[in-house]
């Protein structure tokens, strides 16, 4: 399958869930998910068989890798069985993970077991002080490093490390991460500050671009480029010359990848979105739970990425500011 600007669809990020253990101000801020917000019933939500039939069917038209997000996945029960239906399907070459880490240490193995082929986890900082200013929890990141470690002895190895970069809250913390994940087999991810969803607070002078990120860890270890591992790879890749591993770095505000794009985004309860900054998706649940055929469900989802045009990254840099869209899907809801 193409969309209209050619790009083939063969990454599917599956969200198990909206609800999470942390209140990140990027993604869910308290004052919007407090004590009141209400997050989708049990029975709204696609159950796993749901899930692998959809990634079913997108397998036979050409998808290989899917990415099991949220929320925060783990909250989602026995989500070992579902890793281990889609590990199965076939045609699937890679399932992996994006967790917080806090439940990581206590799953690593058995999700390892079900079939789970790789792990990323969002740390934006090592001190506890500004970790907890940007998660609004009282959280410790030797909990989150130590789901690192436990991963990494289960085998889903190398874990990749996403850090949130935001200036004034935790561009002074680069260096530090960087440091700490030099010389190990994990590789530190730093993504630019994103206008996902409309309750973030997302400000573009408190974007680090990417370059500033890059030069300020070259003037300390210097790096050299990468060539991308596959085709539609999000992150930049360099290597310290050192011999101390690699980093990435992901400037979908900087410098936009939307030309390269090959994913789409299936909700917790079943819409299929093919923009990470979609205003909306296409109910697939309904397909699901109203006796359609395989092929009626291949049939629109063929429809749905052949008549995609997205490119909202590109058009907000062309504009050079934010596109102004109050009913964006909040990432917390659609995956990150």
């Amino acid at each position: 399958m193409r969309d209209q600007l050619d790009r083939p669809l063969r990454d599917l990020r599956i969200s198990v869930t909206d609800r999470c253990n942390l209140r990140c101000s990027y993604c869910m801020p308290k004052e919007v998910f407090g004590a009141g917000y209400v997050f989708l019933p049990r029975d709204e939500l696609l159950s796993f068989e749901e899930i692998a039939r959809v990634a079913r069917v997108l397998a036979a038209q050409g998808v290989d890798k899917l990415r099991l997000t949220g929320g925060e996945p783990l909250l989602r029960r026995g989500l070992e069985r579902l890793v281990e239906m889609l590990a199965g399907i076939d045609g699937i070459d890679d399932v992996a993970l994006t967790t917080n880490g806090l439940l990581l240490a206590g799953k690593a193995r058995s999700l390892a077991d079900a079939g789970l082929n790789r792990v990323t986890v969002s740390l934006d900082a090592l001190d506890d002080q500004t970790l907890h200013a940007i998660s609004d929890a009282p959280i410790s990141a030797t909990r989150v490093l130590d789901g690192i470690d436990a991963a990494a002895a289960a085998g889903l190895s190398p874990v990749k490390v996403n850090m949130v970069v935001r200036r004034g809250v935790n561009e002074g913390c680069v260096l530090a991460m960087a440091e700490r994940f030099r010389h190990s087999r994990q590789i530190l991810r730093f993504i630019e500050f994103m206008d996902v969803g409309s309750t973030n607070g997302w400000r573009g002078e408190e974007v680090v671009p990417a370059a500033e990120i890059r030069e300020r860890i070259a003037a300390c270890w210097p790096l050299e480029p990468l060539a991308p591992t596959r085709a539609g790879e999000v992150a930049t890749r360099y290597r310290y010359r050192d011999g101390g591993g690699e980093i990435g770095v992901i400037h979908s505000v900087s410098a936009p990848f939307c030309a390269s794009c090959a994913r789409a985004r299936l909700s917790a309860d079943g819409k299929l979105f093919t923009c990470l900054f979609a205003r909306r998706g296409h109910d697939l649940r309904e397909l699901l739970r109203g006796g359609a055929s395989d092929r009626e469900i291949a049939e629109r989802t063929r429809a749905i990425w052949t008549g995609r045009g997205d490119r909202y990254s590109a058009e907000r840099a062309e504009r050079e500011q934010a596109i102004d869209a109050p009913a964006k899907v909040e990432m917390s809801y659609i995956g990150g």
